[in-house]
């Protein structure tokens, strides 16, 4: 079975060498590699990939990570697939090929959106006057139930607390899902993110969805 554990490295030669040392040691195969985010304080965040023998606890990879000093697991979660932001870029190029039919680029937005960013589903929604409609959804978004509820202006990505957006649908927050958010820049259209069970939305990752959200906005421009 495959996973995708979040970790916290030292930022220093030879450390990402290690914990492939250690995953080696436990039978875990390392599919993919992605930097999340290199810290202030000395630390670099990655997303890993690993595959476990049938019959190997995910236990094993927590043990894994201990043994190297320094390192700490900030999640870790059952995933299919491979972790690779560039990956974005092939998406935008997806994108552009719709581009001056707005069904069909935001339909292929949520479509490629949750394997770009590492994430579970995506929708775009329409803000009017009237509240909110949802325009397109990823097959794995929650279902629309139908209501419309006004929203706060959002002038850039943000993340969503369930405290503080009581506007969002319950069912967007089940299972642990961290949700974040991006205008469709130049649009009156939002894009919501959501990724169940974790792990939190870095600022780095914020920040990327905004920015892909001031692409696609103009694209739909």
């Amino acid at each position: 079975m495959s996973y995708l554990i979040r970790v916290s490295l030292p930022d220093v030669p030879g450390s990402l060498g290690q914990l492939a040392d250690a995953f080696g040691l436990a039978d875990a195969d390392i599919n993919s590699v992605d930097i999340v985010e290199t810290s202030h304080d000395g630390t670099v965040t990655d997303d890993i990939v690993v595959t476990l023998p049938t019959g190997v606890m995910v236990d094993t990879l927590i043990t894994a990570v201990a043994s190297v000093d320094g390192a700490e697991v900030d999640s870790i979660r059952p995933f299919t697939g491979r972790v690779d932001r560039r990956g974005q870029i092939e998406m935008l190029a997806k994108i552009a090929e719709h581009t001056g039919k707005e069904t069909e680029t935001l339909d292929e937005l949520v479509d490629v959106m949750p394997s770009a960013v590492t994430s579970s589903w995506a929708v775009v929604l329409h803000v009017s006057e009237d509240g909110l409609t949802r325009v397109a959804a990823s097959p794995a978004a929650p279902e629309d139930d139908g209501s419309t509820p006004q929203m706060p202006p959002v002038e850039a990505a943000r993340i969503l607390q369930p405290d503080f957006d009581d506007w969002a649908p319950d069912s967007w927050f089940q299972l642990g899902t961290a949700l974040t958010m991006t205008p469709l820049h130049g649009t009156d259209m939002v894009l919501v993110v959501g990724r169940v069970g974790g792990p939190d939305f870095l600022a780095s990752e914020v920040r990327e969805i905004g920015d892909l959200g001031c692409i696609v906005g103009a694209m739909l421009r």
